[in-house]
């Protein structure tokens, strides 16, 4: 167990920050708890806000010093309101909850909770993904519990039959394993240009631009709406009602890159 505190904004919501990197389990608006698999092992972090200007993060496991080391970053100590001029209705909407771009600078969770998700319903992709990291995966090491994404070299190994028990079918099934048995060679695109990492994703079967555009925010990067999703029309035709019938295509020309979008306010 290691503990660091961590100077944070004191009008930054740490909630609506964490949140945007779809990682961490939120315990409550000052607290946060992350479980993941780092490069040094399996890890927990917990975050709290001891007041207004501090965060206290501890860390537990084999990869508690990565994880700290990483802590400012999920915090968006890297993010920048520089250049920040959305539109009105985006720029009050942040207002109400000011909140930065995390990065956790791990793709290993990613494109398997993305690949989980189309065509079926939210709430069915998650109990098929609690379901995958109970069976399969591990317990999150420290003393807050949790489970963690099995390695990928364990679902590398996995047949569609074990997948059809978690509630998943061949296609999505097939897309995971696919994801898998890529992780190592994917690990290295961290640092790589937007573009790049969204046609290495998508040169894997199963792959569309939606799944590859959510991984924009693992590292901290600020990118205009992803295509193909099924609801962002809908949540931008109720911010501006004269567009009653928004395409995908004209959200991403008169949305621009920003905080509000790279942070998943439309996620």
């Amino acid at each position: 167990m290691a503990i660091i505190r961590i100077d944070f904004p004191a009008n930054i919501n740490l909630s609506a920050t964490v949140r945007g990197a779809k990682q961490p389990l939120m315990i409550g608006p000052t607290e946060a708890l992350w479980a993941t698999r780092t490069p040094d092992g399996t890890g927990s972090l917990s975050l709290r806000r001891r007041s207004d200007t501090v965060i206290e993060a501890e860390a537990w496991g084999d990869g508690a010093d990565w994880l700290l080391r990483q802590a400012p970053r999920l915090l968006g100590s890297e993010d920048s309101l520089d250049g920040f001029t959305p539109p009105r209705q985006l720029r009050d909407q942040w207002l109400r909850s000011p909140f930065r771009v995390a990065r956790t600078d791990r793709l290993l969770g990613c494109p398997r909770r993305r690949c989980a998700r189309p065509k079926v319903q939210t709430t069915k992709a998650r109990e098929s993904r609690r379901r995958l990291c109970r069976t399969f995966g591990e317990t999150a090491p420290g003393p807050n519990g949790g489970w963690i994404l099995p390695a990928p070299e364990t679902v590398a190994n996995l047949g569609y039959a074990d997948f059809h028990q978690l509630g998943v079918e061949r296609k999505r099934a097939d897309t995971l394993i696919r994801v898998a048995r890529e992780m190592r060679r994917l690990d290295g695109l961290t640092e790589k240009a937007p573009a790049q990492v969204s046609a290495r994703l998508q040169a894997i079967r199963g792959i569309g631009p939606w799944t590859a555009a959510g991984n924009g925010n693992r590292y901290g990067r600020r990118r205009r709406c992803p295509l193909g999703d099924f609801h962002i029309p809908n949540n931008v035709s109720w911010f501006w009602p004269e567009n009653h019938e928004v395409t995908m295509l004209a959200c991403s020309s008169f949305l621009p890159p920003s905080p509000a979008i790279a942070g998943g306010l439309f996620a």
